[in-house]
């Protein structure tokens, strides 16, 4: 006689082998974790920022990406890559689709300049773009580690190290 408990393994077993679970194969369920973990991860960032910010999701999220994206303009490919691989996977992919990076603008410039970006694509008084900077700059070195923060300002002109510090 079999047990109960051997029958309802059988009957949520597959015919390729592959063990279920509520219905779903295993793949399926941790796509979906992944895809939830992300999710968070994502979220906590953009809940750092717009406590630090003082603004809405949606502008914070596209703070995060004009930042980014200047920044990652001043720093070489393979520091670009590093960066991108400690941050949420889902901002990674919005900085792929930046415009900025399709016509990649020349790197020589510095704080400034930065600074005029910024407010360009947010629409921000100028007064009102370091603080955006600043928090963007600073949510950002909360998600990454302190030896990758140290390589992206070892690769800064110094008028955006001073941006890229960690608040005294």
């Amino acid at each position: 006689m079999t047990d109960k408990r051997e029958r309802e393994g059988q009957e949520s077993s597959s015919t390729d082998g592959s063990n279920e679970r509520g219905g779903l194969p295993i793949e399926v369920r941790r796509a979906r974790r992944k895809e939830a973990h992300a999710s968070q991860h994502y979220a906590a960032f953009l809940k750092h920022l717009c406590e630090r910010g003082g603004m809405s999701p949606s502008v914070a999220e596209k703070a995060a990406v004009s930042v980014l994206c200047a920044v990652e303009q001043r720093i070489t490919q393979g520091e670009t890559q590093d960066l991108e691989a400690q941050l949420p996977n889902k901002l990674t992919l919005l900085l792929h689709r930046c415009e900025r990076h399709e016509d990649e603008l020349p790197k020589g410039f510095g704080r400034e300049e930065l600074l005029a970006r910024v407010g360009e694509d947010l629409a921000l008084n100028p007064e009102a773009v370091e603080p955006v900077v600043r928090a963007v700059l600073n949510s950002v070195r909360a998600q990454i580690s302190e030896g990758e923060a140290e390589d992206v300002m070892d690769q800064l002109p110094e008028d955006l190290r001073e941006l890229w510090r960690r608040p005294s």
